[in-house]
């Protein structure tokens, strides 16, 4: 997958560190940002249809002010580099949040998620949420301030013989031809021939390497640890500048109820993580 246009998300309130890694990544890869500014508006108090109409709708206009100064800062600032950029701003409330992003989303190579957004769990909730389940574009979080490797040397890539670890792969192409090392990493593997293949990660080892994929199979053993658990610390052994996984392949309803270890990455993970679904 060529990447020609990064869709970057950058919330109201904190956005400045976020804008400045986002340049630089996309300076780096030559493509163009389509910056969303986005307000997820407050919820009305329980009050009286009177005092509800008026606070409420004052309150409302502050915040789309606010959202129209930022957003004319954020302008500014693309301004003065030699980046093609465009900018929009997103006023929404929490039950449509999902579906605006994933409109935008819908037209981008990736979707590029900052540490200040993602410290929001609200609106990365919803950055997720939208931009996988309702359109094909994956995404790229990045939990650092500095800004992630257009040409990172090592990449985790956790590889579960699933749907969603193939378009990961698929999709996270661009990033595993030039990196010096990508581990394919299978946690707790059997051998079966539905599965893994007689000899895990085998398969999928010599896919990548027929796409010029620098690649190596790491069969790791959890030792009761959590799958997550255990990829973090993995790709701490290898000093993976990326996590490369499939998100969510069980039920949305099941990983919210129960957590799951898409949401428990993307919670903890230091290392910028690429998903795919």
């Amino acid at each position: 997958m060529s990447i020609k246009t990064v869709m970057c998300v950058f919330d109201v309130d904190r956005w400045d560190q976020d804008l400045k890694s986002a340049i630089e990544f996309c300076e780096a890869q030559g493509g163009h940002m389509t910056a969303l500014v986005i307000c997820i508006g407050a919820v009305p108090a329980i009050a009286t249809y009177e005092a509800l109409s008026t606070t409420w709708l004052e309150g409302q206009q502050r915040e789309i002010d606010r959202l129209a100064e930022e957003t004319k800062a954020v302008q500014e600032t693309l301004e003065r580099t030699e980046l093609s950029f465009d900018i929009q701003e997103i006023y929404t409330e929490f039950a449509w949040a999902e579906r605006d992003i994933a409109q935008h989303a819908l037209y981008a190579d990736l979707v590029l998620v900052g540490a200040q957004a993602a410290g929001n769990e609200d609106l990365q909730r919803r950055i997720v949420d939208g931009a996988l389940f309702e359109s094909p574009t994956p995404i790229l979080i990045n939990p650092r301030t500095q800004a992630v490797s257009s040409f990172p040397k090592s990449i985790l890539l956790a590889w579960d013989s699933s749907d969603e670890a193939a378009r990961a792969t698929r999709q996270s192409m661009e990033f595993l031809k030039g990196c010096d090392a990508v581990h394919v990493t299978i946690v707790d593997p059997v051998a079966r021939s539905w599965e893994n293949g007689e000899e895990p990660g085998s398969d999928i080892a010599m896919f990548l390497a027929r796409h010029g994929v620098k690649v190596e199979v790491d069969r790791v053993a959890s030792g009761g640890r959590r799958v997550d658990e255990t990829l973090r610390q993995h790709a701490t052994d290898v000093a993976a500048d990326m996590v490369v996984m499939g998100a969510y392949n069980h039920p949305r309803i099941q990983q919210r109820l129960f957590g799951g270890v898409t949401r428990s990455m993307l919670k903890d993970s230091q290392t910028p993580l690429f998903l795919s679904r």
